[in-house]
């Protein structure tokens, strides 16, 4: 049992389900082992395009690979609105969940995937791959030195990406049947997720949605920069920026403390490190009996009530929401 990875099940063909797939591939801990699409055909053009073992599994329907007895966990990349539906499906035959995010439409909606996890006593966790970085832990040290950086304030967070005329008028995140939550749901939520994670996870009292970006200090005695939280700009390295009580030279005509650039090296990608997570913690229910981790279902819920939150001040014409655990 030690040596046996986690054998994933992919439901549906997404191009998101391309990079996670080469994640679980690379993983120390798990593999593909099955595929599934509403398209048999789909379903095994993907698998040999992603140049899946030539004995995974292919299924022509969701339900068949959940079916499937020798199915550990399920990587599931369907539109959100979909979520509930497949989520808790997965839940109930007891297989692990990994699932895309937004985890759901709303949290009353995730609240009904976690009661489903809870039941059956399985792993979810949500593809936030950003945080599993090490260059993020290193981040989180420097956050919580009082000396270096102080008292947080303010946290600004932007993720922007060029979107072509033909994403606009055809990605399932601008089709409000498959996809409600559009950029708020999939943008919106690193920048959510990165909010709360300076903040120790502690929820806001209140959110309102604005129109316009307001720019602040980040912390008391020193910032923190970055410019590719989402994805690093290289696989094997990804760096960050402090300051610690940065001033001016007498003359004011530069800084008399400059910035410091940390590199941290890594084997695997960040997505590879989420996924070896994953298994490592569904691997510990199987072989140990232990029960499913509380953190990151958590993590994912209160991400899924700010969201829920900012969504309710867009729709109130951008005035304050109560967040009400």
């Amino acid at each position: 049992m030690a040596d046996l990875p986690i054998r994933f099940g992919i439901i549906g063909c997404a191009e998101i389900a391309r990079k996670v797939s080469r994640a679980i591939q690379l993983a120390p801990n798990a593999t593909v082992y099955a595929v599934a699409s509403r398209n048999v055909d789909k379903a095994a053009n993907f698998a040999k395009a992603n140049g899946f073992p030539p004995d995974t599994k292919i299924y022509g329907s969701y339900e068949s690979l959940l079916d499937d007895p020798d199915v550990d966990a399920v990587y599931l990349p369907l539109p959100t609105s979909l979520h509930l539906k497949w989520a808790v499906l997965t839940a109930q035959k007891k297989k692990h969940l990994l699932t895309e995010k937004p985890v759901a439409l709303n949290v009353a909606e995730f609240d009904q995937i976690l009661k489903a996890c809870e039941e059956n006593g399985v792993q979810i966790m949500d593809g936030t791959m950003w945080v599993h970085h090490p260059r993020t832990h290193k981040m989180k040290d420097f956050l919580n030195d009082k000396e270096r950086f102080g008292q947080l304030k303010t946290v600004n967070s932007c993720f922007t990406f060029f979107a072509d005329p033909d994403f606009l008028k055809n990605d399932i995140r601008v089709k409000p049947d498959l996809d409600a939550l559009g950029a708020l749901g999939d943008a919106g939520w690193y920048g959510i997720r990165s909010i709360l994670w300076a903040a120790d996870y502690e929820l806001p009292k209140t959110v309102t949605a604005i129109r316009h970006p307001v720019l602040n200090e980040a912390g008391t005695s020193g910032t923190l920069h970055l410019t590719d939280f989402i994805i690093p700009y290289q696989e094997h390295e990804a760096s960050y920026t402090t300051s610690t009580k940065p001033g001016f030279d007498e003359l004011v005509t530069g800084w008399s403390q400059l910035p410091s650039e940390h590199t941290v090296t890594v084997d695997l990608p960040q997505e590879v490190c989420m996924v070896r997570e994953f298994a490592s913690l569904v691997k510990n229910i199987k072989k140990n009996g232990s029960q499913p981790d509380k953190k990151w279902p958590s993590i994912s819920r209160k991400t899924q009530l700010v969201l829920d939150a900012v969504k309710a001040s867009i729709d109130k014409g951008f005035q304050p929401v109560e967040i009400v655990s």
